[in-house]
């Protein structure tokens, strides 16, 4: 006998929660009836027809090929058809679906650790959106009895054969556009890890000329956060860098949907740093960020329009959709992660790069290494070309939400503010609240503080004139929100 289960009550009682684009939890709260039934929520409102196509991916996490299972076998209940297009980046299974007009879903759990997952849902015209999300917990399910009493199919289903074309037509959209030369002569270093795109960026790189050296392949998941860089990836790079071999390095997260650039010295750049030179080289016109990223953006001068947003890629890519209906082209966003995001084709070489209203890593390493190469300088130099805005941030894990939120709650005026901030920070000049608490004092230096949207973890991000100072107030903005818990 079906059991109707309500998507919006299963969210409060199961521990998996709507984050960027998707569901996320513990894998051990994953189960596949959870997943089963997620997904099944995600298709039921989209209305499909039957026999519709979804593409499928997911990441190289261990519990991914689980959840694939599950999800596949969604998809076919629902009469539609599973394409499975095999590990590839979050972008790459997007993109698919953009073309070829069909749902796409990935089965990942980007940086987090390898005990989460999470499902990404995207319609045949992008990532699902902040009302999609509202659909969808809208939604009643009738979930069949298919399940034991842990969630685990009684039965476990098949998965169909693995598609190639999802990514093969992802390389293409770059060796299509990039002229052929444009890294030639580059010596690259490709720090792989766990990142499902590690051998299509490999493949990439190599088509445009460049001299790959593959560094730090895993198999076993390592949790690679491009917005709070760990300290051993930053040890990483600066040692493979030591040597001379490498005029850059080049990394992503676990879905291959944020990048890590590094200059020859194998710093890596901050996201918004390579955000604000990936736009410059693609020829953007308008830009949208969340308030996360760094000022540089507007300082520079390069823009005719920028545009600031709530943190998350759904606020960025409706900030976007706003621009182009309001008449501009050339628009584009990225965020603080180093996730880029196209709205306009935009012409490089002579050709068109369609958009790609999703997360992207590989369209930002192509853009700094290309123009570090067009200009012939190394990529340290490029920062020279914008204002020396630094940024820092990290991240308290471990850190319940409603505590996050309970804390912020509590600095509700500058008095409240300066008594728990001033004496690190000196002067209040200016308060945002646009996404969880971002203050400016005398300097200026920023302290933004917000929950994440994705774990249970507090995020800090610190803004000033030098490397040194935004440092320093990071530390001493965690030193103070620790004491929180």
């Amino acid at each position: 006998m079906p059991l109707p289960v309500h998507i919006t009550q299963l969210m409060e009682s199961s521990g998996v929660k709507f984050g960027t684009s998707g569901a996320r939890g513990l894998v051990r709260d994953l189960t596949d009836r959870i997943a089963w039934t997620y997904t099944t929520a995600f298709l039921q409102q989209l209305d499909l027809c039957p026999q519709q196509p979804v593409a499928l991916a997911g990441d190289l996490r261990p519990s991914t090929d689980r959840i694939l299972r599950a999800v596949a076998h969604a998809i076919e209940w629902r009469g539609l058809v599973p394409l499975v297009c095999g590990t590839i980046p979050s972008p790459a299974v997007a993109l698919y679906g953009l073309d070829k007009s069909m749902p796409a879903i990935m089965v990942t759990g980007s940086h987090i650790p390898d005990d989460r997952n999470g499902i990404k849902f995207n319609t045949s015209k992008g990532e699902i959106l902040k009302a999609d999300e509202e659909r969808i917990g809208a939604q009643e399910v009738q979930v069949p009895d298919i399940f034991d009493n842990t969630g685990a199919f009684l039965c476990s289903p098949h998965l169909p054969p693995v598609c190639s074309d999802a990514s093969e037509r992802y390389v293409r959209r770059y060796t299509d556009v990039f002229a052929s030369n444009s890294l030639e002569g580059q010596r690259i270093g490709v720090y792989g890890h766990s990142a499902v795109g590690r051998d299509l960026i490999v493949e990439i790189l190599e088509a445009f000329g460049a001299q790959v050296s593959r560094l730090g392949w895993s198999d076993t998941f390592v949790p690679v956060d491009t917005e709070a860089v760990r300290a051993i990836d930053i040890e990483l790079g600066a040692k493979w860098a030591a040597g001379g071999e490498f005029d850059a390095l080049v990394s992503t997260d676990g879905d291959s949907d944020r990048p890590l650039v590094s200059d020859e010295c194998g710093k890596w750049l901050r996201g918004d740093v390579a955000g604000v030179l990936c736009a410059l080289e693609l020829g953007a016109r308008v830009v949208a960020v969340p308030v996360s990223c760094n000022t540089a953006v507007e300082r520079s001068g390069f823009f005719e329009r920028v545009v600031r947003t709530r943190i998350g890629s759904p606020y960025v890519i409706a900030a976007m959709q706003d621009a182009v209906r309001s008449g501009a082209s050339a628009v584009v966003g990225y965020e603080a992660n180093g996730g880029f995001l196209t709205m306009s084709p935009l012409e490089v070489d002579g050709r068109v790069l369609g958009a790609l209203p999703t997360r992207d890593a590989v369209v930002v390493a192509l853009a700094v290494l290309r123009r570090a190469r067009r200009r012939n300088v190394p990529v340290s130099a490029l920062l020279r070309e914008i204002p020396a805005r630094c940024t820092a941030s990290d991240r308290l894990a471990e850190f319940p939400t409603a505590i996050s939120t309970a804390r912020l709650g509590e600095l509700s005026g500058p008095e409240a503010i300066e008594g728990v901030f001033g004496k690190a920070f000196g002067g209040l000049l200016e308060v945002d609240r646009v996404d969880g608490l971002r203050m400016t004092f005398a300097g200026p230096t920023v302290v933004h503080v917000r929950p994440s949207g994705n774990a249970p973890e507090l995020r800090c991000y610190t803004e000033a004139a030098t490397e040194e100072a935004a440092a320093k107030a990071l530390d001493a903005a965690l030193g103070i929100l620790a004491g929180w818990r």
